[in-house]
């Protein structure tokens, strides 16, 4: 016998899951996994690094957004931020290898530009 259950709630969202920065992580994460899933054999040095570096910034967002001293929540935003050009530097890596699609490379660029303008704001707010 199977129990189906409705629910009429509207989805609770954790702090972090209302930021924009945190949505725009996920979506780099997405991007640099397709990234990786594209990189020769001989390279999991790179795919390495850049599936650490893309996940720290999301995972630091979150810890940020969920911590109440301001000191730490700024602390936190600027490890996302150190982790965001990380993934630029990686991606840079990649692009001048040649191991990279162009238009994924952009692309990339564009979402972690995107990301470390918005914490740099968050962080000089939380002082």
């Amino acid at each position: 016998m199977t129990v189906e259950i409705k629910t009429t709630q509207k989805r609770i969202l954790l702090d972090h899951e209302k930021l924009t920065v945190y949505q725009v992580a996920i979506e780099f994460v997405i991007l640099s996994d397709e990234v990786i899933e594209h990189l020769p054999r001989g390279r999991a040095y790179l795919s390495d690094q850049l599936q650490r570096a893309a996940l720290s910034i999301s995972l630091n967002i979150a810890e940020g957004a969920g911590e109440y001293a301001i000191d730490e929540k700024a602390r936190f935003y600027r490890m996302a931020k150190r982790s965001a050009t990380e993934c630029a530097g990686i991606l840079e890596v990649c692009q001048r290898l040649q191991l990279i699609e162009e238009g994924r490379y952009i692309k990339g660029r564009e979402l972690l530009i995107g990301i470390v303008s918005m914490l740099v704001k968050m962080a000089q707010k939380q002082h």
